[in-house]
């Protein structure tokens, strides 16, 4: 099926008179005959449910959608985007790793990263997206254990070189997990493309409209663990957590990633999303073909304007003809990008927030990529836990603005940037 045929239909198919729409089973618990059989899901000798803390059967369906968009073997649903990206890491590494990461990602990932993984042991280098082969090459240590960064960078919209950092991830032996939430798989699905493991902020595009906060991980099932598995003990020694259970060997490549994050992460830690929230995540995947289309189309005009007006300093915008990254976007994203667009008002800051204030249309909130209009001043909100050093490694200006393109009548939107623009 192709992507807009597999936003209505995958993950679930109903048989002879069952509900059409995902079930929503909002139960904690579930009942067995015997504790033999229960004792089996415990050893992970059977497949099922027991406690919605680790599966849920409303959650694995919405999950088993999102693999199918992404070309993945295997997938999981998190409370939040954050969980997604602290699960893909903390799968993998331990204290004393090391990991690769792209500088130009969102600040709450920078934050997750260089501080939270720190205090855990775990040290990170981050390296300019841009960067040369041979800085790229210097970065990798005996003990880096991943890389990652985000498809279209949330806010500074780098595009990043997939299929570069696959190969020098892969030369050294350790998986590519790309944050995907700013394209979706609707425009790009990084698997092809040579990435390992897959996340998402389904708060955002997925969802669309500011309905429920959540993640997702998506395991390609490509990466061999075992071919290096002194890198990766957690998935490829005996966890007695589980009588010696080997995951590496007992489930694959394509289950051993997501099945560890899953009963042991998830078991331990219990970023658990629920099943209603699932339910109305699956309401917005059914129209994310649809929207996407309406996204890019609309931010296309809206970035063409603001190249035509004289109160705006810059804009950037990987759909636009001369952008930095053009080239890489029509490489990766040929549909389009994401509707998101960074730019800045003649006058500095002081002059973005008064712009932001006049608006009538476009409001102002943390929010972005969903059906409204949303503009943010990243240095004031989102990113304003970082030092002006590393607003600037991170590709985030004073002045920037990130207007988050809705898809409301694209006239509208105009108007509205006009009149606030001109004030």
């Amino acid at each position: 099926m192709r992507q807009g045929t597999i936003c209505i239909e995958g993950g679930y198919t109903p048989k002879n008179g069952e509900s059409r729409m995902i079930p929503i089973i909002q139960s904690t618990t579930f009942k067995y005959d015997t504790s033999e059989d229960m004792g089996k899901l415990f050893d992970l000798e059977a497949s099922g449910y027991f406690y919605s803390r680790l599966q849920n059967p409303t959650t694995d369906l919405v999950a088993a959608k999102i693999c199918a968009l992404e070309g993945g073997s295997a997938a999981m649903l998190t409370s939040s985007g954050q969980a997604a990206n602290f699960f893909a890491a903390f799968n993998i590494c331990s204290c004393g790793d090391h990991i690769i990461a792209s500088t130009a990602i969102y600040g709450g990932t920078f934050n997750l990263y260089n501080v939270t993984l720190r205090k855990m042991g775990i040290e990170v280098t981050f390296i300019d997206p841009d960067c040369t082969d041979e800085e790229l090459e210097a970065a990798f240590r005996p003990n880096t254990k991943m890389v990652f960064g985000e498809t279209i960078a949330n806010p500074s919209l780098v595009i990043f070189d997939i299929e570069r950092f696959a190969k020098a991830a892969h030369a050294h032996g350790v998986p590519l997990v790309i944050d995907n939430t700013f394209a979706t798989p609707i425009n790009c699905r990084p698997i092809e493309w040579g990435c390992d493991i897959v996340t998402h902020s389904t708060t955002k595009y997925m969802d669309g409209h500011d309905a429920t906060v959540g993640g997702a991980i998506i395991d390609a099932g490509r990466f061999d663990w075992m071919a290096h598995k002194e890198k990766f003990p957690g998935l490829c020694e005996p966890d007695e957590s589980y009588h010696g259970l080997v995951y590496a060997e007992k489930f694959g490549k394509e289950g051993a990633f997501i099945t560890k994050a899953t009963v042991q992460l998830m078991r331990d830690l219990g970023c658990t999303p629920a099943p209603m929230n699932a339910y109305l995540l699956n309401l917005g995947l059914e129209s994310l073909a649809v929207r996407m289309e309406r996204h890019c189309s609309n931010a296309q005009k809206v970035a063409e304007y603001l190249q035509s007006d004289e109160n705006v300093a810059w804009v950037q915008y990987p759909g636009l003809p001369g952008d930095k990254y053009y080239d890489r976007a029509q490489k990766y994203m040929p549909k389009g990008t994401c509707g998101v667009i960074s730019f800045g008002v003649k006058g500095g800051r002081a002059a973005a927030e008064k712009f932001m204030m006049n608006l009538k249309l476009g409001i102002i909130a943390t929010h972005v990529a969903d059906a409204h209009t949303v503009v943010l001043h990243p240095a004031s909100s989102t990113h304003r836990q970082l030092s002006d050093e590393e607003l600037i490694a991170c590709g985030v200006k004073p002045d920037m603005i990130r207007l988050s393109v809705g898809i409301e009548d694209v006239q509208d939107i105009i108007d509205d940037l006009k009149q606030a623009l001109k004030a």
